[in-house]
């Protein structure tokens, strides 16, 4: 089973850090739903325990996907590589050119795209 950080994860259903978790989870991956703020007070989301950072996660995790804004996207990118995750998917919204960049530069295979699409299924299925 492959294992997805979705950073950004909400409990907000009209978010797509909510829609990414509840798509993810209909395809059988197993979910991470990273968001410092809900770990902090020890809520779920859709079930899936919240982490602050992928670094406190204690198994490997074979994708991390983007549902932040490029600045913070920016920021955990060390911590996706320190990981040892190697694909990044950066979904609209959450890309700029720095974070491509020193994505790439660490060497993370990143794909911008709708990860959501990406797996096959639609946002509007999840409003």
């Amino acid at each position: 089973m492959t294992t997805v950080a979705v950073i950004g994860a909400s409990n907000d259903q009209r978010k797509f850090g909510n829609k990414a978790v509840r798509a993810f989870l209909r395809a059988g991956y197993k979910v991470i739903a990273v968001n410092p703020k809900l770990a902090a007070v020890g809520e779920t989301v859709e079930g899936c325990d919240t982490y602050a950072t992928v670094l406190d996660v204690s198994h490997d995790i074979d994708l991390a996907t983007l549902y932040v804004p490029p600045h913070i996207g920016e920021d955990v990118v060390s911590s996706i590589v320190e990981k040892n995750i190697s694909e990044l998917w950066v979904n609209p919204g959450a890309e700029s050119r720095e974070l491509i960049e020193r994505s790439r530069r660490q060497g993370l295979v990143v794909r911008e795209q709708c990860s959501i699409i990406a797996i096959g299924q639609s946002p509007a299925d999840y409003e």
